[in-house]
């Protein structure tokens, strides 16, 4: 298969998503273990005429999204593991009232309208959770995100006064 000239002819403009794609790929083939110094990011930055103080607020600003992706993954697992909680719950109580109601008539009636109206709520408890998107989902991370930080403020507050009393005593 023989390429014509034009589909060998190198493209003379790009877009900037196609420029972080080559350099991408060509950071990667110059680098073998794919690790570079702070010192190196700024070195490469300024073969890419880029000052320290842009580096900086960029590097500030992914800083700032890795922590906002590692506080979503920990919404999501407090939400997984809300919704095991209340599933276990669901499981031992209708456990033991379908047992009990076995027991009474050897066969189920109350304790089958309870199980099935429980079930369709809990369903519905998970589905909503694992269906958020967009400003709902972020809505409900935004709550979640205050309540961790009052509480991890409360918890660095109440340490704080604890090591204060006890180089008072």
């Amino acid at each position: 298969m023989k390429m014509t000239a034009t589909e060998t002819r190198i493209q003379q403009t790009y877009r900037q998503e196609e420029v972080q794609e080559i350099l991408q790929l060509a950071i990667a083939q110059k680098s073998n273990r794919g690790e570079f110094t702070r010192e190196q990011l700024f070195e490469m930055a300024a073969e890419l005429d880029l000052t320290p103080e842009t580096v900086q607020a960029a590097e500030k600003a992914w800083l700032n999204q890795q922590l906002d992706a590692q506080k979503r993954k920990a919404f999501d697992k407090y939400r997984w593991h809300q919704i095991k909680q209340k599933f276990g719950k669901y499981l031992i109580t209708n456990t033991f009232l379908v047992t009990l109601d076995l027991l009474k008539d050897s066969h189920l009636s109350w304790s089958l309208i309870i199980l099935l109206i429980w079930g369709l709520f809990l369903s519905l408890d998970a589905w909503k959770e694992y269906h958020l998107q967009g400003e709902e989902y972020d809505r409900a991370f935004e709550s979640w995100k205050r309540k961790y930080e009052l509480r991890r403020s409360a918890k660095l507050l109440w340490q704080s006064f604890k090591e204060r009393l006890n180089r008072a005593c």
